[in-house]
């Protein structure tokens, strides 16, 4: 119904699974569950479930919860989802679709979704609005940090690399995207390494995408050419036997998409994990609608970029975001 999605006065459908609907008195194999299953994998917005600690969610509603994009369990969760949806419905939209349909995808049709999903976002009135707003920083692009936006050393065969925009907190430019780029190209066609450890200098792995740079390319259209052509994202999941991120401080947005594609994680017990994308009117856009669905699966992926929170280290193993904390 219009009512329920991006264009209606409520653009979330929520679901108490801890009132009747979760009092067992409706089993699981009710005829009418196909239905409702249905119905929620084609609502033009995200579906929630609450279901309060302590309550017990049986039967039908069991099933339900499945089905639904989120399920929080206290009402200071719910209420932090709903003002961020409310805030930016289309892109609130757009990010349940697209994980519903990402799941269960391969890598390449899921990278594609996702990439055609950020760029609609980025020719829409949320995102104009952030960049309207606060937005890019209004600083010149600089230059990358003296020898390069990334460093690499050789030790046998392992190829080392540090991201080193320190004085940007190791933010993810054009730069810093293509020379990483560059580098695992290389090692897709040496055989002789055999692992590619990344990690990054300062006191933060990756703040996410550089602000700075956001909006900057000529249109969403050739944004989306570009991804297409030089996915950082395809090529780590191709080499994700080889590849093992050690991560520190802020892993924010690419920080940690991208990270997720390896076959190890390894992060200090200060690290935490975020999503902010929603703010911006956006989606993950990095690659973690894949690479994060795959580890933690869609309903906890759909909570950390609805609600922004950040995920602490301890959490993030717990969850299988990532391999180890060490420290």
């Amino acid at each position: 119904q219009q009512d329920h999605s991006s264009l209606g006065s409520r653009p979330f459908f929520l679901v108490d699974l801890g009132g009747q609907a979760g009092s067992g008195t409706t089993p699981a194999d009710d005829p009418r569950l196909p239905a409702a299953e249905l119905r929620l994998a084609q609502l033009a917005c995200p579906s929630l479930g609450l279901a309060t600690d302590g309550a017990a969610v049986t039967g039908a509603a069991t099933r339900l919860a499945a089905s639904l994009d989120l399920v929080v369990t206290t009402e200071e969760e719910l209420g932090r989802v709903l003002a961020r949806i409310e805030a930016a419905p289309l892109a609130a939209m757009t990010l349940a679709q697209l994980l519903r349909h990402n799941t269960g995808c391969t890598v390449t049709d899921g990278l594609l979704a996702e990439s055609l999903a950020y760029s609609t976002l980025q020719s829409g009135p949320e995102f104009a609005a952030w960049l309207a707003g606060e937005g890019r920083g209004g600083r010149e692009i600089s230059d990358e940090e003296a020898g390069g936006p990334i460093v690499m050393t050789r030790d046998g065969a392992c190829l080392i690399v540090e991201l080193n925009r320190p004085q940007r907190r190791n933010a993810f430019s054009a730069g810093l995207r293509d020379a990483l780029a560059g580098a695992l190209d290389m090692v897709v066609r040496d055989g002789t390494i055999e692992k590619v450890l990344v990690s990054g200098r300062g006191p933060d792995f990756c703040s996410g995408g550089d602000l700075d740079e956001f909006g900057t390319l000529k249109d969403p259209a050739s944004a989306h050419a570009l991804r297409s052509a030089r996915n950082l994202g395809r090529t780590i999941d191709t080499l994700r036997g080889r590849m093992e991120f050690r991560l520190h401080g802020a892993c924010v947005g690419a920080g940690i998409e991208l990270a997720a594609f390896a076959s190890r994680v390894v992060a200090d017990k200060d690290s935490f994990f975020q999503l902010p994308e929603l703010s911006m009117g956006l989606v993950p856009g990095a690659g973690g609608t894949v690479s994060m669905l795959g580890r933690i699966g869609r309903q906890r992926l759909a909570y950390m970029a609805l609600s922004g929170v950040k995920v602490p280290a301890p959490l993030a193993l717990a969850w299988g975001l990532i391999d180890k904390v060490s420290g």
